[in-house]
């Protein structure tokens, strides 16, 4: 009897070990393929190249893809844009932090509440119109509000806070 409730007290452990390894191995983030286009620092528990994680096009497209169809304060006209959840992103590599600093290719930051991207579905928009977003019609990256579906987000802050030509995240 008593080895019977040892066997069954092993097996317990042996399976919990499996399903933590199984856990671990799926909130792993692989190595980018491709061009990479966003870089994450700071305090994240998912690295996939030193203490950063880094993604291509691809990796992004996977995390949470949405379609937001909106105004911009810098389009004229509606617009189509896709990309990943701002806050899938942030889950993806295990950020840590109440906060995320945003870093365009110009040096240009700004500081965005991660309350925000669970307040609303804010995107990293990558396409606009079905096009890929050049550096030069902001991308390769552009965080977008969801302006339409929420007219109290037209204000200045929201506006410093949409930042385009986005290169780098970090978690401080």
């Amino acid at each position: 009897m008593c080895q019977r409730a040892t066997s069954r007290v092993l097996l317990g452990l042996i399976v919990a070990v499996l399903l933590a390894s199984v856990s671990a191995a799926a909130s792993a983030l692989p190595p980018p393929t491709g061009e990479i286009i966003l870089t994450v620092s700071g305090d994240i528990d998912h690295p996939n190249v030193g203490d950063e994680a880094r993604f291509d096009r691809d990796m992004l497209m996977t995390l949470s893809p949405m379609v937001i169809e909106t105004h911009t304060p810098w389009h004229s006209g509606p617009g189509r844009y896709e990309g990943p959840l701002f806050r899938a992103v942030l889950a993806a590599v295990g950020a840590n932090g109440d906060r995320v600093r945003v870093r365009a290719l110009n040096d240009y930051e700004a500081e965005i509440p991660v309350s925000d991207l669970h307040d609303y579905d804010v995107i990293l928009a990558m396409t606009r119109n079905g096009e890929e977003m050049a550096i030069r019609d902001f991308g390769p990256l552009f965080v977008l509000y969801p302006f339409d579906d929420h007219p109290e987000l037209l204000t200045e802050t929201i506006r410093f806070r949409s930042v385009w030509q986005v290169e780098r995240l970090h978690v401080p």
